[in-house]
């Protein structure tokens, strides 16, 4: 195999050149764990995919992804655009793939329904969590202050302590005061490389998802992550830290049951303005299912020599 065909798309928006930029390989049979490697290296996007046959033939098709260092076992906008991909093609290995696809990850089975508009043409995507809300360790607000550079006071303990939150990969998540210090905050590498001794202990990159909530709209939020164990400085869209607020807000919530719909704007001080839907479901007390929802457009097309 001397080259392998890629598409770019960029997630969680309908206007080229915003949102989330991901590169996925249709037909990734031929390469090696570490030509995948190689190749989301090269790209240096937040994630790449390179999607296989599934094992399951019940199943749409396997799915691998992977950041600059490392691959990971969920992600929210690599799924949404891998769906959407999928679903401008005719089939996947031979099959026709419907308006449900079933993924195969390390963090189990990805559902995807694409959506459409009223001439059939696929703008984008919706998913489900492949696993429940899990909380981990909360964190302190000193921990988070310096690992944002940002003063103590400015992060809100009025709903929540930050705390790890996964619904396939885990994130810090922290609420902060106000639009001005969301806007200043920028990472410390070595204040991440200390919480990551601390708070992610099996060997996952501490990541660090910030959000701030509108007076007007409490279900309307403005978000950053910030990973750069993990070669990302700053994510524009990330659609699984997105899903573990959701769901852990819902949770918070008295009711027994509820349906929450949550919209999150991200990427704004990138100047790749992302808009993802959260859907969170919860059943007598507990969270039921977890849907991560946005639009794709197609950006490039090419070969990868090998």
């Amino acid at each position: 195999m001397n080259s392998v065909a890629y598409v770019t798309v960029d997630v969680f928006t309908s206007a080229r050149f915003s949102g989330n930029q991901l590169a996925v390989i249709p037909d990734a049979g031929g390469l090696t764990s570490a030509q995948m490697q190689d190749i989301a290296a090269e790209f240096r996007y937040s994630e790449v995919t390179f999607v296989l046959p599934p094992q399951d033939p019940a199943n749409t098709a396997q799915v691998r992804i992977f950041t600059p260092t490392m691959e990971i076992p969920f992600a929210g906008h690599p799924n949404v655009g891998t769906a959407f991909v999928l679903g401008r093609q005719n089939d996947v290995f031979g099959r026709p793939t419907g308006d449900v696809l079933r993924l195969e990850e390390k963090a189990g089975i990805v559902e995807a329904k694409l959506t459409r508009d009223a001439d059939g043409h696929v703008l984008g995507a919706g998913i489900f969590a492949p696993q429940s809300l899990s909380l981990g360790p909360q964190i302190d607000s000193e921990t988070i202050a310096h690992c944002a550079s940002i003063g103590v006071a400015a992060i809100s303990l009025a709903t929540h302590a930050p705390v790890i939150a996964s619904v396939g990969l885990p994130f810090a998540v922290a609420e902060l005061a106000d639009l001005e210090t969301l806007g200043k905050a920028c990472p410390n590498t070595a204040a991440f490389a200390e919480a990551g001794r601390r708070y992610s202990p099996h060997d996952e990159q501490f990541a660090l998802f910030l959000y701030v909530r509108q007076p007007e709209n409490r279900w309307h939020l403005h978000a950053r992550m910030f990973a750069p164990l993990d070669n990302v400085i700053e994510d524009p869209a990330t659609g699984s830290a997105s899903g573990a607020l959701g769901a852990l807000l819902t949770s918070l919530l008295p009711d027994t049951d509820a349906v929450v719909e949550i919209t999150i704007e991200q990427g704004v001080e990138m100047g790749r303005r992302s808009v993802i839907g959260v859907t969170a479901v919860k059943s007598k007390g507990q969270i039921e299912s977890v849907r991560i929802t946005g639009k794709c457009t197609a950006v490039m097309t090419g070969t990868i020599l090998l």
